[in-house]
């Protein structure tokens, strides 16, 4: 599968000239690390993420627009790779990350994890070398109305490192909430997550999903799961301008996209840190659904 990925890159570089200009602007992009207590946050330019981190996803303003995700509204010169008989591998063309992929179902679906976090160890165990990640509706999906994973190599991947060896659900003085699973079982890591995704729901009132960002990774046979339960999905200095930032899963990873230079020179690791604050799940409540994870385990 991997070389069969590396093929499709190099093909899709010569013929699709959008995706030459991600690559390209990736290759260019500007990162600076930042430290925040005991752990490392990259922070990254990437020009050509702005319509992403922008993008309008309440419900009329998706409708108004043709599914980018969708078969027949992709670019002519858009190959996908068939994974399954569900999903389909695509180049990104507006990469965060080298190798960045987005992971499409065949139909015209919701953006839910239900049903559908098995297809994402899948992915993991066949993507040697790489994260995969679900951005829930409101937490950074810009297609909220079609479901998609997406993966990228983890050559950085910062969260890797900061949870290596930790056996507990939760990471300690980590700035945001986040859950920590790991796992051999598929089918076991595919019933904790669906009591996770239930507590949570249960905790917000959130329904039919609760706001969810998921990473994955799997590494001599382990499946490492970082699920992050959201308060908010954008942070209120985008709001107000200050920032033209609005984090999603690789961003809650360690990997912080600025899409503005002004941003990229002027932002903080405690702005950082304030933003993941605010906008994963606060600590009251995450602190009472860790309990409830943990005494279910």
């Amino acid at each position: 599968m991997i070389h069969e990925i590396n093929q499709l890159f190099k093909r899709q570089a010569r013929a699709w000239p959008q995706l030459a200009q991600g690559i390209e602007g990736l290759a260019h992009a500007s990162t600076r690390s930042v430290r925040i207590d005991w752990f490392d946050v990259f922070i990254r330019h990437i020009p050509h993420r702005m319509a992403s981190t922008t993008a309008p996803v309440d419900r009329e303003s998706v409708a108004k627009r043709p599914c980018f995700l969708c078969v027949v509204n992709l670019p002519s010169e858009e190959e996908g790779l068939p994974f399954d008989e569900n999903f389909t591998i695509y180049c990104n063309p507006f990469p965060i990350v080298d190798r960045h992929l987005t992971i499409a179902y065949r139909e015209h679906a919701a953006q839910r994890i239900a049903n559908q976090f098995g297809n994402m160890l899948d992915l993991a165990s066949r993507l040697s070398g790489y994260f995969v990640v679900y951005n829930g509706p409101e937490c950074g999906a810009s297609a909220p109305d079609h479901m998609h994973f997406q993966a990228g190599s983890r050559v950085l991947f910062p969260i890797e490192n900061d949870t290596a060896g930790l056996t507990g659900v939760t990471v300690p003085n980590y700035a945001r909430n986040v859950f920590l699973l790991r796992g051999r079982d598929r089918s076991a890591l595919i019933d904790r997550m669906d009591r996770a995704i239930d507590l949570l729901a249960d905790a917000t009132g959130k329904r039919p999903e609760p706001l969810v960002n998921i990473a994955v990774i799997h590494e001599r046979g382990v499946w490492v799961i970082y699920l992050f339960p959201r308060g908010k999905h954008r942070p209120q200095v985008f709001h107000t301008g200050e920032l033209t930032v609005s984090p999603a899963s690789i961003d809650l990873c360690g990997i912080f996209v600025v899409p503005r230079a002004p941003d990229f020179d002027k932002i903080t690791a405690d702005a950082i840190a304030a933003i993941f604050r605010e906008v994963t799940l606060p600590d009251a409540q995450f602190q009472e659904v860790a309990a409830r994870l943990e005494s279910q385990s």
